[in-house]
């Protein structure tokens, strides 16, 4: 079975092409899962399942620009992974009109159920397999997973990371989706000083792939975001980051952005100046 939400759309979800925020998505994820899980089901009941859960990895492909609309958009949501003290949530992002689905976005979501009061995972109860069975759905096909990034701070952009108040959970930990927004700050930091002096171009995320290694807590003083250049093609790259308290790693990202012509809506070859200057930052 699945499970579907109507998620509701603001103003300030759009960025400067006009288009839901990549990070948005997230969010609107969050929401989908957290209504699945707190509404069906022996589980449901307690709420553990819902709010009681920590994100250990986000995979997100971006298939086609989402705009404002006072329609909600519709969010299928499904697991289809149930293991010891794991479990996989997939989701669909679409609108429905004339019996023709246009789906903005797939993703896939692993949680792991947490004792918050202990900081420490823990395994599902028979309770929560039963709730989460009513879900499951094993996939069709998986994307092979890649292996994370490493840290490579001598070729990698430094960006400072600073916790605001209101980025963390009742549970003291930056939410999850916060992680995408800082990952985009450091992204556009760095081409930004990477494209300085160059015209105006447009590019949008078509993959997002984040793994959560460690909480991020609140605090004054900041932590490390680096970023640097994993792959470099005739109109896409890949852009690896880190997220770290010193040496110890707190999350690491894989992201493909895509150069986009706004007129066609399509991807597009950027000048060449844009991929000479991605070609510098890969790893010698």
């Amino acid at each position: 079975m699945r499970h579907t939400y109507q998620c509701p759309m603001r103003w300030a979800d759009l960025d400067l092409l006009g288009h839901v925020n990549n990070v948005v998505y997230v969010d609107y994820l969050q929401e989908a899962r957290v209504d699945m899980l707190r509404t069906h089901g022996p589980a449901a009941r307690t709420g553990d399942l819902a709010e009681g859960v920590v994100v250990a990895r986000h995979e997100v492909s971006y298939l086609a620009p989402l705009t404002f609309g006072f329609e909600p958009v519709t969010i299928e949501s499904w697991v289809t992974s149930i293991r010891a003290a794991t479990f996989t949530v997939a989701y669909e992002i679409f609108h429905e009109r004339d019996g023709v689905r246009h789906v903005y976005a797939r993703a896939a979501t692993v949680l792991t159920p947490y004792v918050f009061a202990e900081e420490r995972p823990r395994r599902l109860t028979e309770v929560e397999r039963t709730t989460l069975g009513v879900f499951l759905e094993p996939p069709e096909e998986s994307r092979p997973r890649q292996p994370m990034p490493r840290v490579r701070a001598d070729e990698a952009v430094h960006y400072p990371v600073r916790v605001r108040f209101s980025d963390v959970d009742v549970y003291g930990h930056v939410n999850n989706v916060k992680y995408f927004e800082y990952l985009q700050e450091a992204r556009i930091a760095m081409t930004a000083q990477l494209w300085s002096g160059l015209e105006p171009t447009s590019i949008v995320v078509a993959q997002t792939d984040v793994d959560y290694r460690r909480p991020i807590l609140f605090r004054p003083e900041s932590y490390d975001a680096w970023s640097w250049v994993s792959r470099v093609g005739s109109r896409s790259a890949g852009i690896d980051s880190v997220i770290t308290d010193g040496s110890d790693v707190l999350a690491s990202a894989r992201v493909t952005i895509v150069f986009f012509d706004p007129r066609t809506g399509r991807s597009a070859a950027p000048p060449e100046p844009y991929l000479a200057a991605l070609r510098s930052l890969l790893p010698s």
